[in-house]
């Protein structure tokens, strides 16, 4: 039998959802969802475990993962019960119990210890270059840029990116592992061998893609005419923020004696041409989802936690420093490449520290992994019935 969590409501609110008791399990959010179907009868299900305090089976199901909130079944709620916050909601608390530090938890429930982590770390850069930076010369290259690789080595800058990384890297996958156990081990799935291997297309191609946001959107006949009738605006800017990020990422953390160069390289140079890339893609992101955020004229903006603005504004001030570093290098302006790729390190490391295995970017690691185990376990069944 099923343990019931009395308090479990009030542990949800504080994870950012409102009242939800209104819901009287129509079954109207889940007709209405473009991304339901008859093994995940989303949102429906999610909201009679959060309503009955079922904190077990909700720990162990992958539907949260499946919602993309396109802000449908909120809409068409009778009660207002506004279910598609409440799964933005579960999928933070979830978030939380998949991460064995506790540290997830800490982050979306206290805006003091966020501030707080992200200040320390911010210090610890700070006064990592306070000790042990380069000369500051303002001596120009023979190009006339600046000499940063003097000032900050690169080789020392990436092997810190490499332990941090690292640091990352464990984190986050761990925490997977934890999500694994939740929703495949725990629930007795015997899963064929092979699955795991035949089913890894989807893992890769849903982190890449983001293919499911597109799904959200109200659609017109043919993907084309999507595209040019404006459809498709939330996937595609969603999709340039995320590819962006993983562009600059990969530049950093693989390739920084390539990308951290005192060479000045044509515009057209495949560095320059992905950096701006990269710096495009964040900025126009950032900017169309706080305007969304803002003006909350559709469902899916209204309700913003702390954390998400937190994450925006982290990512803009990442961004901003990063391209007026990159303009004040070839322009031969020492004093102020050095000082803003200080801050452009002090924004970026904390960012990525809390960001990817604790709060907003393991999201991205999270969904498509959850697509990868409900096929694995839709798969498995499939094959008892058979």
């Amino acid at each position: 039998m099923a343990r019931v969590n009395p308090d479990f409501r009030n542990t949800l609110l504080n994870y950012g959802t409102e009242d939800f008791s209104a819901c009287y399990n129509c079954g109207n959010c889940t007709a209405v969802c473009s991304l339901s179907d008859e093994n995940n009868s989303f949102p429906r299900k999610v909201i009679r475990s959060s309503v009955l305090g079922l904190e077990d089976e909700l720990i162990t199901t992958v539907d949260p993962w499946l919602c993309y909130y396109c802000g449908d079944c909120s809409e068409t709620c009778p009660r207002e019960a506004n279910p598609g916050e409440l799964m933005m909601s579960v999928r933070r608390y979830l978030t939380s119990r998949y991460d064995w530090t506790g540290l997830s938890q800490l982050f979306y429930t206290s805006k003091i210890w966020e501030i707080a982590a992200i200040v320390f770390l911010a210090l610890v850069v700070l006064l990592l270059f306070v000790f042990f930076h380069g000369p500051m010369t303002t001596e120009l290259t023979a190009e006339g840029g600046v000499k940063l690789n003097t000032f900050a080595p690169w080789k020392t800058i990436e092997l810190g990116d490499w332990i941090m990384a690292g640091i990352l890297s464990f984190f986050l996958l761990s925490n997977i592992f934890n999500m694994y156990l939740k929703m495949v081990v725990k629930n007795k799935m015997k899963i064929p061998f092979r699955f795991y291997f035949t089913e890894l297309w989807a893992l890769i191609f849903n982190f890449f893609s983001q293919w499911r946001f597109k799904k959200c959107e109200p659609r017109e006949i043919t993907f084309w005419s999507n595209l040019k009738s404006g459809k498709y605006n939330y996937w595609i800017v969603h999709f340039l923020l995320m590819s962006g990020y993983v562009i600059l990422f990969t530049m950093i953390v693989g390739f920084l004696g390539w990308f951290q160069t005192e060479t000045i390289h044509r515009w057209y140079h495949p560095q320059r041409l992905l950096g701006y890339y990269a710096t495009f893609g964040l900025i126009v992101g950032v900017i169309y989802f706080s305007v969304l955020r803002i003006k909350k004229q559709n469902e899916k903006s209204k309700h913003s936690h702390f954390t998400d603005w937190t994450f925006l504004i982290l990512l803009f001030i990442t961004a901003i420093t990063g391209i007026l570093v990159h303009i004040f290098r070839i322009n031969g302006l020492p004093n102020l490449t050095y000082y803003l790729y200080v801050i452009h390190l002090m924004v970026l490391f904390p960012m990525l520290m809390i960001e990817v295995p604790f709060s907003k970017w393991s999201h991205l690691a999270y969904r498509p992994f959850a697509i990868y185990f409900n096929n694995l376990i839709t798969r498995a069944r499939n094959r008892e019935k058979n």
